[in-house]
């Protein structure tokens, strides 16, 4: 089975707790604090592996998860870093956001690797906030959590050459007579599934042709195979486009070429732009004064024409020929101008938090203010004075006070809960 499209869950590993030490070794009876720092969280890391061809795997597993780091220790030793969780996936894999749709990373080669979702950093041990002032201080700071995203993964065939055109107008039976690859071929629309591909060569040089499922109108709309179709084209540098001349399926051909334009146009206004070779199919069937028309009006549009029968190979050699002579010339079409930039780290500044009244309550919500209340101790006095100067600092007071928020009025910071006292 070809799988060509999967949604999954990555979370990254969460970054481990500092710790909460004090030296206390024989004769040294004030050793000060000796917490460590907390390890950070594991990496998710998606690598483009030649030895894949499907995303069959993620049919069987959706949710991904990298290792936790662990706690910071005594004597100011750091928790380990948790371990990058390596995802493995064929090569043309199109990694995307689900929730927002944007691109993360593109990996059209061997080896390329991408970093989708970042551990959280490691909670810094009590070490950390000695100061002047603060000469013991009794807390540290929790670690952060990974990022975790849903993403859409779509796998688009490195092919250089796509066969192009209505269903059931010969695509299979040239990627046949062409290469070793052997489609299912019958007289019946969407014979062809799945993209079947096949290397072609011509002299010393070779390329590979893809014969792309069938195309009808309304496909950029998601009809007939759609944008499973659609998908798998992006990244060819050429179409031979092929249109049955015999005229026996009802159809008018220009009218056929008229309209598949229009469904790679409104799908995608580059696959409209990309050079195409027309090939009339089927020559053997049409009359020849109606072919001639055919050909003349198709090539008064400054295309290049060949007349084929391809289940005989008749008029096939040139076109491979004409072919694979363009397509070296042409370079690869890049979906993502830069994929170094696009999937590296995410962190983009946001709002350290949210304010919202519900109710007779004020909350305040946000990963900082998570990590802030459980990073601190209440019970003791320097953790809640290294408290209340933070948040004031970070404009959680100031934002209450725009909210309008009085005197004994109930906040809520997370999962703590207190009167606001002016």
């Amino acid at each position: 089975m070809f799988i060509d499209s999967a949604q999954i869950a990555v979370q990254a590993g969460n970054g481990g707790n500092g710790m909460v030490s004090f030296h206390t070794a024989r004769y040294v009876p004030a050793g000060g604090p000796d917490g460590g720092d907390g390890g950070r969280g594991g990496n998710v890391v998606f690598y483009a592996d030649e030895g894949l061809s499907t995303l069959q795997d993620f049919r069987y597993k959706r949710k991904y998860k990298a290792e936790d780091g662990t706690k910071g220790g005594r004597k100011k030793m750091a928790g380990r870093k948790g371990n990058d969780l390596r995802i493995r996936v064929p090569v043309g894999t199109l990694i995307k956001d689900a929730e927002t749709g944007r691109i993360l990373a593109d990996l059209i080669e061997e080896g390329q690797e991408a970093v989708v979702a970042r551990g959280g950093r490691g909670g810094a041990g009590n070490t950390r906030f000695v100061n002047s002032v603060r000469q013991a201080p009794k807390f540290a700071r929790a670690g952060e959590p990974g990022e975790e995203y849903t993403l859409q993964i779509e796998l688009k065939l490195l092919a250089d050459v796509g066969l192009i055109g209505f269903p059931n107008v010969g695509k299979s039976s040239l990627l046949a007579v062409v290469s070793e690859a052997r489609p299912k071929i019958a007289d019946y629309p969407f014979t062809t599934l799945q993209p079947q591909l096949g290397v072609v060569s011509v002299d010393d040089y070779s390329f590979v042709l893809a014969d792309i499922p069938g195309l009808i109108e309304g496909a950029h709309r998601g009809q007939g195979l759609g944008h499973a179709f659609l998908r798998h084209i992006e990244r060819t540098r050429l179409l031979i486009h092929m249109i049955d001349a015999s005229g026996f399926s009802g159809r008018d051909p220009l009218d056929d070429y008229e309209k598949i334009n229009h469904e790679l146009a409104s799908f995608d206004s580059r696959l409209a732009a990309r050079p195409q070779v027309i090939a009339l199919n089927k020559v053997d069937l049409a009359k020849p004064e109606q072919l001639e028309k055919l050909k003349a009006s198709l090539e008064s549009l400054g295309l290049k024409v060949f007349l084929i029968c391809a289940p005989i190979n008749e008029g096939v050699p040139e076109l491979i020929r004409y072919v694979a002579g363009v397509v070296r010339t042409l370079p690869k079409p890049v979906l993502l101008e830069d994929v170094k930039e696009t999937a590296v780290y995410r962190y983009q500044e946001e709002a350290l938090f949210d304010l919202v009244k519900e109710g007779e309550i004020y909350h305040v919500t946000g990963k900082w203010i998570e990590n802030l209340v459980d990073s601190t101790n209440f019970e003791n006095n320097e953790s809640l004075q290294y408290f209340q100067r933070l948040i004031r600092r970070k404009g959680v007071i100031d934002a209450l006070e725009k909210a309008g928020v009085q005197e004994g009025d109930l906040v809520a910071l997370h999962d703590l809960t207190f009167e606001y006292i002016e």
